[in-house]
């Protein structure tokens, strides 16, 4: 990965992605999100890899936007500004359409840029001491980019008033209200983590793919549409080896009163 700011390990099926600057507390720059789009397409092309987990080295997962961006967004024109954050929303979209699941493993602090990161993720494990928030109100900005991921994730009352106070929240309150959805204790953190990806990844990949696919693709369809597209989604998972083997181990188990 570029200079080294990310890193990249499968093991059993996981691809674990690791935000790699824990002196600057992982803060995304161009640079680390040029990174994470390669290893997302590295990822969604590796047909050994079934899970996407994505982590931070250090005590944080990500404090948000590096100091250095911060400043120079500040002197940046109109159209200089608008293709920055069109920048940052194609790493989002990216996330959206991946094929396989990403999971953000959230330890120490994912504020602001790094809480979007982190909700942009189809699932969100979290450390019981964990604290997220989107604080960006308090410079007078706000977090837009991960907005219409943020409304969907935890509705819309309570994503505006998360980044209208800009408050953080402890891990228990961020599951409490859905921006995560799991907490694990300190003392078991990385075992129970290490479960639930391995669990995941047992999964047959296929039907995780279809799954994840027709639930954001719903989001531009009305409703029956929607059943449409479900139909014909239920035909493929039908259709593919994972479901007829699957079948077929169910009724050899009934059979045997099992």
């Amino acid at each position: 990965m570029a200079d080294g700011v990310l890193g990249y390990e499968v093991a059993e099926g996981v691809a674990t992605l690791t935000l790699n600057r824990p002196d600057k507390r992982n803060a995304l720059d161009r640079t680390l999100v040029v990174a994470l789009k390669e290893a997302l397409e590295r990822a969604g092309t590796d047909e050994s890899v079934r899970v996407v987990a994505l982590r931070g080295a250090g005590p944080d997962f990500c404090s948000g936007a590096d100091l250095a961006e911060l400043e120079r967004i500040a002197e940046m024109g109109e159209r200089e500004s608008l293709a920055d954050a069109r920048f940052l929303g194609d790493l989002f979209v990216r996330m959206r359409r991946h094929p396989r699941p990403l999971v953000a493993v959230v330890h120490g602090h994912a504020l602001a840029g790094g809480c979007g990161l982190a909700t942009a993720c189809d699932l969100v494990l979290a450390h019981e001491e964990a604290e997220l928030g989107y604080p960006e109100v308090r410079l007078g900005f706000v977090p837009a980019m991960v907005m219409t991921i943020l409304r969907r994730r935890v509705g819309e009352a309570r994503a505006f008033e998360l980044v209208a106070r800009g408050h953080r929240v402890s891990a228990p309150e961020a599951e409490r209200i859905g921006l995560v959805n799991r907490v694990f204790e300190g003392s078991s953190f990385d075992a129970e983590v290490g479960s639930y990806l391995e669990e995941l990844a047992a999964r047959p990949a296929s039907a995780v793919r279809l799954a994840k696919g027709l639930l954001y693709e719903l989001d531009e369809l009305g409703f029956h549409d929607g059943i449409e597209r479900a139909a014909e989604v239920n035909v493929e998972a039908r259709r593919s080896d994972a479901c007829r083997e699957g079948v077929r181990r169910f009724l050899e188990r009934r059979s045997r009163g099992s």
